[in-house]
């Protein structure tokens, strides 16, 4: 019997998979300073985004193999 794998929770709660199994995240810089950020900037915060680097997609499932969809 092998030793559990653990969960990165800091991964875990920046990232989730999709149905079709895409990684995706929310953009940063969200928090505050919203005034002075332009509205097509801040519309596009709202939105999920796709991880497209190869290397950080291979990080990010060595560090939460098992996301939540």
């Amino acid at each position: 019997m092998g030793n559990k794998i653990k969960t990165h929770q800091g991964t875990a709660k920046r990232f989730r998979k999709t149905g079709s199994g895409k990684i995706v995240r929310m953009k940063g810089y969200r928090g505050h300073l919203r005034r002075r950020k332009s509205s097509r900037s801040k519309r596009d915060m709202k939105k999920m985004h796709q991880v497209e680097v190869s290397g950080l997609k291979k990080r990010i499932n060595r560090l939460a193999p098992n996301l939540k969809r």
